[in-house]
């Protein structure tokens, strides 16, 4: 069946509107990220595997294809004055392409060209150092910091030199108890490395006999060549570690953030929370059809802890900001590939 699948692929990807590609090298991408990479994504743009390129070597907007559709991945990486410029040529190169997690900026652009622009869901930004975990909404984040301390965990930032033969394992034994398990989520998400890429940071959980039991990986927010901030990326832990292990990494993380003078951690897309009409013309099926999935049980259960993400990341009581997704027909089989490319379905 699966190369069968990879057979139709092919013959509809080679049907999708030609679009011109520029093989940047990682260098040149990882320049361009430290100059213009201020959103969630962008790091990940740079540095995920099999997506392609739309670019004058000044900036770029990186891009999947899948069933015939282009689908563009987060805003530009580029100087923001250039973002609407390279937004209105990819669309015309690209003959309408999706535009998926993208912020306000370009939603307001594209939504002057005549798209339809929907709410995604949620970004969770904690604003340093202002956000700080004083007070009473933060004493379960508090409690989880101290419960681990008095129990002798060790909790720390990875210096780099831990075995990849323990990380590697931790992500298999976490794999393992995925609701989907033979394969990672794409496009959205990449490929989990058992070492940290450049400019990530990565902290630790590990217990009182010393066994690894969880991972908790940061990407770089850039400005202007300088880091500003971090975004989530990666988490692992064991099936059997505390609850408290992702709360106290986290509340670790960002306090080290703080005292670095870092000015914002963001903790990464809540899919399809709080899907209230985004302020644009909208699709209003796909508005209701994403409601609908976020309260489905069966979605919950079988595909995606949507529920679950969504309150782990409201623990933090960050800025919520939301992100959308932009089309201009939305039809059913558009999402369908959208979905393939994420590796959802």
């Amino acid at each position: 069946m699966a190369p069968l699948r990879i057979y139709f692929d092919r013959l509809l990807d080679a049907v999708a509107p030609k679009v011109p590609r520029r093989d940047l090298t990682d260098a040149e991408r990882l320049a361009l990220v430290r100059r213009y990479g201020d959103f969630s994504l962008a790091y990940s743009t740079a540095v995920q595997q099999k997506l392609s390129y739309f670019s004058d070597g000044d900036g770029y907007i990186a891009f999947g294809t899948k069933m015939s559709r282009h689908f563009a991945l987060g805003d530009p990486v580029a100087d923001p004055a250039d973002r609407p410029a390279y937004i209105r040529r990819f669309v015309e190169a690209a003959r309408g392409p999706w535009f998926v997690q993208i912020g306000a900026d370009t939603a307001k652009v594209l939504a002057g060209l005549g798209y339809k622009v929907n709410r995604l869901g949620m970004d969770t930004r904690l604003l340093l150092p202002e956000h700080d975990f004083s007070g009473k909404r933060n004493e379960t984040v508090r409690y989880s910091e101290r419960w681990l301390a008095k129990k002798g965990f060790v909790v720390a930032e990875s210096t780099g030199d831990m075995p990849v033969e323990e990380i590697m394992q931790l992500s298999a034994d976490w794999r393992k108890e995925r609701i989907i398990k033979r394969w990672e989520m794409g496009f959205l998400n990449r490929r989990f490395s058992p070492l940290p890429e450049a400019d990530m940071r990565r902290f630790v959980l590990h217990s009182p006999e010393g066994r690894l039991l969880a991972i908790l990986d940061f990407d770089p927010l850039f400005r202007n060549g300088k880091v500003f901030g971090y975004t989530t990326s990666f988490k692992r832990k064991q099936v059997d570690a505390t609850p408290h292990a992702e709360i106290g990494l986290t509340k670790f993380a960002v306090d080290r953030f703080r005292e670095e003078g870092v000015s914002a951690v963001t903790l990464g897309l809540s899919p399809l929370l709080d899907i209230e009409p985004s302020g644009f013309a909208e699709s209003d099926f796909w508005r209701s059809t994403f409601q609908r999935a976020y309260h489905s049980r069966w979605v919950n259960r079988s595909r995606f802890n949507l529920q679950g993400q969504a309150a782990f990341k409201r623990r933090f009581h960050g800025v919520e900001e939301p992100t959308y997704i932009a089309f201009r027909k939305g039809t059913f089989v558009e999402m369908l590939g959208l979905l393939r490319l994420t590796k959802a379905i």
